[in-house]
């Protein structure tokens, strides 16, 4: 970046992500627009910790199960649903902001259609999928508590976590808040049938799943 001389990182994730200490709210700004939208890697900023994430071939898979998993319950159960993906969701005030793998807008979709985020003036998304592979999420999280993510699924060790925000935490429940039908149990129980079906037989199951519990 030209004029900003690269701090040496504080710690690192083999050949996955890094980690950057003393980056003003001003030089994560500039990195975030020279380094533009196309590009692979994600960014999580925390009052002058910066953290870059390059995800891996299993993060993109086990987060394109959840995302196909959470869309496919909101069409069977008619919520409305507004996705915006990994967009960065910052707040100057706060001097943080985050990529999410995945954030979506339910119970307050109707507020945020039509129109760009402005954390400044709108809700936060009601939930955010996040995936640890070869960097945990911890402060990603806190992110999100301080922007005010009510809900978060998170797929580490192997299993995915449902949590909700409670008091500024993030604390484990079962089940999920905004779909109440849906357990960490019956969430992680279909992630590993994944495994052994391809795709599209697989959200054909879950979908039948999700019409049985509605019968």
């Amino acid at each position: 970046m030209v004029g900003v001389a690269p701090p040496k990182p504080s710690s690192s994730s083999p050949n996955r992500g890094v980690v950057l200490q003393g980056i003003s709210w001003e030089t994560y700004l500039k990195m975030l627009a020279e380094m533009g939208e196309h590009r692979a890697c994600r960014l999580a900023y925390r009052q002058g910790r910066l953290e870059i994430l390059m995800p891996s071939d299993l993060h993109e898979s086990n987060k394109k199960l959840l995302e196909r998993m959470l869309e496919a319950l909101t069409e069977e159960l008619d919520q409305p649903l507004k996705s915006f993906g990994s967009t960065t969701l910052n707040r100057e005030d706060l001097r943080q902001g985050a990529e999410p793998d995945s954030c979506y807008y339910i119970q307050s979709a109707s507020q945020i259609i039509g129109r760009r985020i402005d954390l400044e003036r709108d809700p936060p998304p009601d939930l955010v999928l996040e995936v640890d592979i070869s960097s945990p999420s911890t402060q990603r999280m806190e992110i999100y508590a301080q922007l005010g993510v009510a809900e978060l699924w998170r797929y580490v060790q192997g299993e995915v976590q449902i949590l909700r925000l409670e008091d500024g935490k993030f604390v484990v429940c079962d089940p999920s808040p905004t779909f109440p039908m849906v357990s960490t149990a019956v969430l992680n129980e279909f992630l590993q049938a994944a495994e052994m079906q391809d795709e599209t037989a697989w959200i054909r199951s879950w979908r039948r799943w999700i019409r049985e519990q509605l019968s």
